[in-house]
């Protein structure tokens, strides 16, 4: 069990004096991130401990000043402060120039620089579905953060057309200068649907503990089949959304690779060694379970 410290106490426990990674958000107690890291810094030997922060609002300028410690080496960033660090780090990555978000801090030559690793996560286990995804039509539920993110790493991968949907439309401003890029209601997206090589759910919806429910209601499953479809979400493994799926033959992708790989990169920046995947999506597998 992930033990979860408020930053006060953080830096009056023992694990402060030590070589550290950490894991910053609020709340932060659904977080795995600790469980991967740790995982991968003990398979590497790497003198170091990850921990989880639940870092208040008004803790947030001192724990600016923890940056520059010799003992920080790293940070993964959530919920709701990837704006608000992108203001602290001296440098960022194209992604996090692009996405307008930080989700890991690393150092340099004793610069803070913020790396956005979510779009990587995103795209990794699309690759060997390239051939049916790059030149197509891309259908994704939701309009939120997940969905910029979700949109640049569509974009990489060649994909020349999205319709995004939304529950307000009209407000949205996810927009594109490299391909053609629409936001449609929950009653039209489905006149979109014969041409679309995927489909992807950035909402919450299925997420637990509300695991009954889908972006799409069940009349409209048979609209998946045969297509590829992706869930950001990772509790639980099987969501809603993919049941409807893979009940009409459709690829299913759930989002614990994208979880992974997004953590594997950010341990990549920090370390230069690489995840021991099969031990992380094991373990993982493991606990959500």
């Amino acid at each position: 069990m992930t033990m979860i410290l408020s930053f006060n106490e953080f830096k009056k426990s023992e694990y402060s004096r030590n070589p550290h990674f950490l894991v910053i958000g609020n709340p932060i107690g659904h977080s795995l991130s600790p469980l991967m890291h740790q995982a991968a810094l003990d398979f590497h030997d790497i003198n170091a401990q990850y921990h989880a922060v639940d870092l208040a609002q008004a803790d947030i300028t001192d724990f600016i000043g923890w940056l520059n410690r010799d003992e920080f080496l790293g940070c993964n960033i959530t919920i709701p402060y990837k704006n608000q660090f992108i203001k602290v780090v001296d440098h960022i990555d194209s992604y996090s120039s692009e996405a307008g978000v930080i989700n890991t801090i690393a150092k340099s030559d004793h610069k803070l620089i913020g790396h956005n690793t979510d779009i990587h996560g995103f795209t990794s286990p699309l690759l060997q579905y390239i051939d049916q995804i790059e030149g197509g039509r891309v259908i994704v539920f939701g309009t939120g953060g997940a969905a910029k993110a979700v949109k640049i790493g569509l974009e990489d991968l060649g994909v020349e057309e999205i319709i995004f949907v939304s529950r307000t439309p009209e407000k949205s401003n996810l927009n594109s200068d490299h391909i053609w890029v629409e936001t449609v209601s929950y009653d039209q997206w489905q006149s979109y649907a014969d041409e679309t090589s995927m489909f992807v759910n950035t909402t919450p919806l299925g997420m637990s503990p509300n695991i009954g429910r889908s972006p799409i209601s069940e009349f409209d499953g048979k609209l998946l089949g045969k297509k590829i479809c992706y869930d950001l979400i990772y509790n639980p493994i099987q969501t809603k959304f993919l049941k409807q799926a893979d009940e009409f033959g459709a690829i299913t992708i759930n989002g614990l690779d994208m979880l992974i790989m997004q953590g594997n990169r950010s341990f990549e920046i920090w370390t230069g060694k690489t995840f021991p995947l099969d031990r992380i999506k094991k373990l993982l597998i493991n606990t959500l379970k």
